[in-house]
């Protein structure tokens, strides 16, 4: 396998199939022949237009022939079978290039041609090629709907027999869209032999009592599966009742999935006989695999077309009335509801488990993906998506296989159902010592936060809160805005709820005084209605739900908080306040959330009279902490999803000729001189401040008055390769007028850089103007995070900076734009007028364009940007390349 050729990966068919995809090689020329010598006659003439073999011989030879310019050929393979091809021929010289296609008879409407056809794309997209140009005959329905199905922009010619179809190989939203859907259907269809299986079978449960494996049968038999149910074991007849059998081959049919609780040295054997017998899905709890074993049943498991979720971990249940499987070592049954969870830590599975079973909440399917091997949180947000039983989404990810896939699957399902996780892994091992501004600013939490934030996922810190919002999630009405009334019996408990709103960025504003009037009416005497409202010890139960009723229906607030502490007033008189709030005759149109600092259990779901539920809190600031999640949600859900900008004169095939050259001659990558980097910015129309390159003092004060005029100001900043941080370096000089300046300023970088100075480089002096920052790193999991923030030498002091992954979309730029404390500056603070705005979101899609388009670009940092009323400039840029491949997120593959 060379640097230029990609590993072979495996993808899901239509109907949850799974092949093997990779380029051709001259060993296929037999298996290419019988592709064609098993076709029909039929079959035969619509792919060449005629039933002689000769054609398929020459197919064949040209499949297998040596590799050529313009040529590339992809197949399809299953169970060691060649079962689909596709190739194309590109025009000497040009830019566009013939496709053929050829499937075997027995596996046409199964979604191989669209799947060789995605990736033969993806392959020609990289060698340069726009078009695919291919003819076709007019009756050849099937080949023409393929092209139609794809997803791209498609041309049709008809030339009488014949079809001539030109297709545009732009990846654009629709063409992704296409892709997402039909990847989700193959992934949900190959899902079900896991989740909804009709037969299990146990492999590992022990004749004792103790074994993991036992455990889960037991979980299985005693949580009425519906299926039918079989053990596996060497040397019992029985196993907790159920008949066992010696080896999967001895099974009286073949289950849909099997649950793998055997020593780690055994998984892979037992993977094998698994695929062998024709099992389509495998849970394996089994911990400790090494290098080799994980191999091993990966490559089981791929060979034999088997979902597989862990291995070392918890297990996976099913609530599903007709499903009912509960194939966990957990104490409990999970109860029956409507929350779909997915965890990486069995504990957390556990924890999550147990806190909604506290809340009634209930799960309607469980996943422990602990190595995710396989199956993922992505597979698992499509399932639910579509499951028909599931409107709440829990996760626990440790890691991201495909954080661009996930962000696309989690932006598509948030706006139906809330997705919230654990952002777990959030801390910071380290800041690289020779990184950029950039790189030092791009954390792993803003990484994380940032993918979270463009996708809608409600991200939490500890399980208690995402508990906390999921309580009220699943219970109330999402808040239009920020505005929260606090009402309490006790003055005490209403400034401390007060305080925990401000503190989560909600706001209690005072009331209208119409509003107040109205409330001091409904309130016994001596209450207080300027928000927070103090109800005094001596409220009833019906005064109470009056005011949190007035609050509710009332536009001046968003939600309500109801703060209650027992009081021996109310216990007196027979009056139960918490009543006031259960009892309630139907749903109010604003979410009431309920603080009981007596109450044992952190947050509890009250049974209403209205068949709903209130959330009710031990701790205030837990009950603000999650009505902030539900307002993040709400004003997400709120704005439209963002669309993609194309900026305009971008030269991207001169952009990856500067990148490739500069690799040819620097193989392990490194910083770009200031030349190369302004021509790379140049591709992208970057507006960059003049400048000019003086390898000595005389011609320094040349350039100095060719670029400012005699008398000018200019700035002389050192350059060698690696140098980054120039202010904190003294390694340059400013406001330089006279020719004695700009000599007195070269001969002290000479006299304190020495041999180490390669020269400098001089541009006039920048007008005033808003000194900001822009930049980009690549992460080689998570793709380009752009950030941006307050510039010049405050950079890192006051690290005021946003970041979003990109590509970045109009919405994703306004919000880096508004993220930053600095934003106000942006808009026009104190009389002073707004700056470019316009200029500056094309900066941002210019960078997020050129970071998408060139892979090999590590980090960009581009510090200062001086932005002006009139103008955007980058005043200084370095630019860092690796030689690193493209890698298209959104080409379908198993992990």
């Amino acid at each position: 396998m060379t640097a230029t050729e990609p590993a072979p990966v495996h993808a899901l068919l239509a109907d949850g199939t799974t092949v093997r995809i990779r380029r051709s090689t001259p060993d296929d020329h037999t298996a290419v022949r019988r592709l064609y010598e098993e076709m029909s006659d039929e079959n035969l003439r619509l792919r060449f237009f005629s039933i002689s073999r000769a054609s398929a011989r020459q197919a064949a030879e040209r499949v297998a022939g040596p590799p050529r310019p313009g040529y590339q050929a992809m197949v399809a393979e299953h169970a060691g079978r060649l079962v689909g091809l596709a190739e194309y021929e590109a025009e000497p010289h040009g830019t566009t290039a013939d496709v053929a296609l050829a499937v075997a008879d027995d596996w046409h409407h199964r979604g191989v041609a669209t799947l060789l056809l995605e990736h033969l794309a993806d392959a020609a997209r990289t060698a340069g090629i726009t078009a695919f140009t291919a003819d076709a005959l007019a009756e050849n329905l099937d080949v023409l709907r393929v092209f139609h199905d794809l997803g791209l922009r498609v041309r049709r010619q008809y030339e009488g027999p014949e079809v001539h179809c030109l297709v545009e190989l732009t990846a654009d939203e629709a063409y992704l869209s296409a892709v997402d859907t039909r990847g989700r259907l193959a992934d949900i269809v190959s899902l079900r032999p896991l989740l909804r299986p009709g037969s299990v079978v146990v492999i590992g449960a022990g004749r004792k009592p103790g074994s993991v494996g036992r455990a889960i049968l037991r979980n299985i038999l005693t949580g009425s599966f519906s299926g039918r149910v079989f053990a596996l074991h060497p040397v019992a007849s029985a196993i907790a009742g159920v008949h066992a059998y010696r080896s999967v081959a001895a099974l009286p049919q073949v289950p849909d999935l099997a649950v793998v609780a055997v020593p780690a040295a055994a998984v892979p054997q037992v993977a094998e006989e698994c695929g062998e017998a024709g099992i389509r899905a495998l849970l394996v709890v089994s911990a400790g695999l090494d290098a080799h074993q994980a191999r091993s049943l990966m490559d089981a498991c791929r060979r034999h077309g088997m979902r597989l979720v862990g291995p070392n971990c918890l297990g996976l249940a099913n609530t599903e009335a007709d499903v009912h499987l509960d194939a966990t070592f957990a104490a409990r049954h999970p109860g029956a509801g409507t929350a779909g969870v997915a965890v990486q830590s069995g504990g957390v599975g556990i924890a999550l488990l147990d806190g909604l079973a506290r809340l009634g909440i209930g799960v309607s399917s469980f996943v422990s993906l602990g190595d995710k091997y396989d199956v993922s949180g992505n597979d698992m947000l499509q399932w639910w998506e579509g499951d028909g039983h599931t409107d709440l989404a829990l996760l626990h990810l440790e890691s991201f296989g495909n954080p661009r896939a996930f962000s696309r699957t989690a932006r598509r399902v948030a706006r139906t159902m809330p997705v919230l996780t654990v952002d777990a892994g959030r801390s910071e091992a380290g800041r690289r010592a020779a990184a950029s501004h950039t790189a030092a600013a791009a954390t792993p939490t803003m990484t994380r936060q940032a993918l979270f934030t463009q996708a809608g996922v409600t991200a939490t810190r500890t399980i208690g809160e995402l508990l906390d919002t999921a309580a009220l999630l699943h219970s109330q009405p999402l808040p239009a805005g920020t505005k929260v009334a606090v009402v309490s019996n006790a003055g005490g408990a209403g400034v401390l709820a007060a305080d925990a709103c401000a503190d989560a960025g909600l706001s209690v504003p005072a009331l209208p005084s119409g509003l107040a009037d109205e409330l001091l009416a409904l309130l016994p005497q001596g209450a207080i209605a300027t928000n927070p409202v103090d109800a005094t010890a001596a409220v009833g139960e019906e005064q109470l739900r009056a005011c949190v009723e007035r609050l509710a229906r009332h536009g001046a607030v968003d939600s309500v908080l109801v703060a209650l502490v027992p009081t021996a007033v109310a216990s007196a008189i027979g009056e139960d306040l918490v009543r006031s709030l259960t009892d309630a005759p139907g749903p109010l149109p604003r979410p009431i959330v309920v603080v009981l600092p007596a109450q044992a259990a952190r947050v509890e779901l009250l049974d209403t009279c209205a068949e709903g539920t209130v959330p009710a809190y031990s701790d205030a600031q837990d009950a603000a902490n999650a009505l902030a999640h539900a307002v993040t949600r709400a004003r997400w859900l709120s704005e439209p999803p963002g669309e993609l900008s194309e900026p305009k004169d971008v030269n991207s095939h001169e952009a990856r000729k500067i990148v490739a050259e500069f690799l040819n001659a620097h193989p392990d990558g490194g910083w770009l001189d200031p030349r190369t980097t302004s021509d790379l910015l140049d591709c992208y129309a970057i507006p960059q401040i003049p400048w000019a390159w003086a390898p000595n003092e005389d011609e320094a004060v040349a350039v100095a008055q060719r670029l400012a005029g005699a008398g000018g100001r200019v700035v002389m900043k050192a350059y060698w390769p690696g140098l980054l941080h120039k202010s904190e370096q003294h390694a340059l000089h400013l406001d330089l007028r006279e020719a004695a300046q700009i000599k007195a300023a070269h001969r002290d970088l000479v006299a304190r850089f020495g041999d180490r100075l390669a020269g400098v480089v001089i541009q006039p002096l920048a007008e005033r103007g808003t000194e900001l920052f822009a930049g980009v790193v690549q992460d080689e999991v998570f793709g380009p995070l752009v950030i941006f923030g307050l510039g010049g030498t405050a950079t890192e002091v006051l690290a005021d900076h946003a970041g979003r992954l990109a590509p970045l979309t109009d919405r994703d730029v306004h919000d880096l734009m508004s993220s930053p404390r600095c934003s106000t500056l942006l808009f026009g603070y104190a009389g002073t007028p707004a700056v470019d705005l316009t200029g500056l979101e094309q900066l941002l899609h210019r960078i997020s364009r050129m970071a998408c388009d060139l892979p090999q670009l590590a980090e960009a940092d581009f510090n200062p940007v001086l932005a002006g009323p009139d103008s955007i400039t980058a005043l200084d840029v370095r630019v860092r390349l690796l030689p690193r491949q493209a890698h298209d997120p959104y080409l379908r593959r198993l992990r």
